[in-house]
């Protein structure tokens, strides 16, 4: 019912920003959080940042005030702003959304992220 599609990724130098965008359509009312999740290969996939409906935002460790999560109601996209990128954050960035009274979450397709000189 929810669909959910990101983009904005691609290939970054050390020291780089990109900006990611999450594009919502479909059965999107009564939205309790939206966030942004990274998985390497092999490895769990990891929140990195989120946002709640009242605007409450929490950020993993390793962000390190790096990115910052905003939203923008009018187009129903969400967006992660990523400074100071390393190769560390080499990774496929997932978007995800939850709703009220709703068991399963939404999940966008993932956009890959490269850092690298």
């Amino acid at each position: 019912q929810v669909q959910l599609v990101e983009s904005g990724g691609g290939f970054v130098q050390p020291g780089g920003s990109l900006r990611l965008s999450c594009a919502a359509s479909g059965s999107i009312f009564s939205i309790s959080s939206m966030g942004w999740y990274r998985q390497a290969p092999g490895k769990q996939r990891e929140l990195v940042a989120s946002i709640t409906r009242d605007g409450t935002t929490k950020y993993a460790d390793f962000v390190n005030g790096r990115f910052t999560i905003t939203r923008d109601n009018a187009n129903n996209t969400m967006y992660l702003q990523m400074n100071s990128l390393t190769a560390e954050d080499t990774d496929v960035y997932y978007c995800r959304l939850d709703r009220f009274l709703c068991e399963n979450e939404s999940w966008g397709q993932g956009t890959q992220v490269t850092v690298s000189s």
